[in-house]
């Protein structure tokens, strides 16, 4: 699949896949949404507003109101990359997304998820 195609996927379509993922491994929609909120800035209801206008991720994190300084920590590999070495920034950003979404199916602490 090319980057252009993962960028106009509607965010409010992916959803429900992260949640269902966490779910099916014993944790809950809030940490998914925590876990959203944590790395882009947005609040619940402006994350309510995303999903219910079904905006492409390049409109998720075009506007997102601030990509937590933490970021920098979330390392390892996703889909065969290593999240620090991908050189598109809004690749980067979903895979970073991805990556704490595995984190969470794989019972890690949210602290840990976090980087608290």
């Amino acid at each position: 699949m090319d980057n252009q195609r993962v960028f106009k996927m509607s965010f409010a379509s992916v959803y429900p896949h992260y949640v269902n993922k966490a779910e099916r491994k014993g944790r809950t929609k809030d940490e998914v949404d925590e876990i959203i909120c944590w790395l882009t800035g947005y609040d619940l209801p402006a994350l309510q507003r995303i999903i219910d206008e079904k905006n492409d991720f390049t409109f998720f994190f075009e506007n997102a109101p601030k990509l937590n300084p933490n970021v920098s920590k979330i390392t390892g590999v996703i889909c065969g990359y290593r999240v620090e070495d991908i050189e598109d920034r809004l690749m980067q950003k979903i895979r970073y997304l991805d990556k704490l979404i595995d984190e969470l199916a794989k019972g890690r602490p949210m602290a840990k998820i976090l980087r608290s």
